[in-house]
């Protein structure tokens, strides 16, 4: 798919249906997120592949967001391996995350593989129920699948302010 296509008709998918993701489609999801650009190539990302009945019942205890995905995926980062920048007053474990998540939502539309940002959730809390080393911090969940036959995006999905209005030249 072109990549203009892919941007402008990926939404949040709200409903899947039973059918699961092909593993050759995962597979190319999740190599997306790995060749994602990190500060200092310090690659602090670890994605969760949430499949189980028992790592899908942890995330429906943080959230109601999983709207029956039968996989989703927890991107989180190394909070000790993370590039500190001037000032020492950020650091890069949230934005790589997010470059990580972004890079892998993209290529599952690219698939024609359905998915939705979740950060309706308390990450401190999966964290603990998933075991999670210390230094893990979930940045978002991600759910994966095919929409259910009646889903799609919200009505306004195509309504966008123009150029104008969101960029400026100085």
């Amino acid at each position: 798919m072109e990549f203009k296509e892919v941007v402008k008709n990926r939404y949040s998918c709200k409903q899947y249906g039973d059918r699961k993701v092909e593993e050759e489609k995962l597979q190319a999801i999740l190599e997306a997120g790995r060749l994602a650009p990190t500060a200092k190539n310090l690659q602090e990302q670890h994605v969760y592949v949430l499949q189980s009945e028992e790592a899908l019942g942890k995330v429906d205890m943080v959230t109601p967001c999983r709207y029956g995905a039968k996989l989703v995926l927890a991107v989180a980062y190394n909070s000790k391996n993370v590039f500190i920048y001037p000032g020492g007053k950020r650091d890069s474990g949230v934005e790589d995350a997010t470059i990580v998540a972004t890079h892998m939502i993209l290529a599952a539309a690219n698939e024609g593989v359905d998915s939705c940002w979740i950060n309706f959730f308390e990450p401190e809390k999966l964290e603990k129920e998933l075991g999670l080393p210390e230094e893990e911090k979930i940045l978002m969940l991600m759910d994966l699948g095919y929409a259910a036959e009646g889903a799609g995006p919200l009505p306004n999905h195509d309504s966008r302010k123009p150029l104008s209005e969101t960029v400026s030249y100085l």
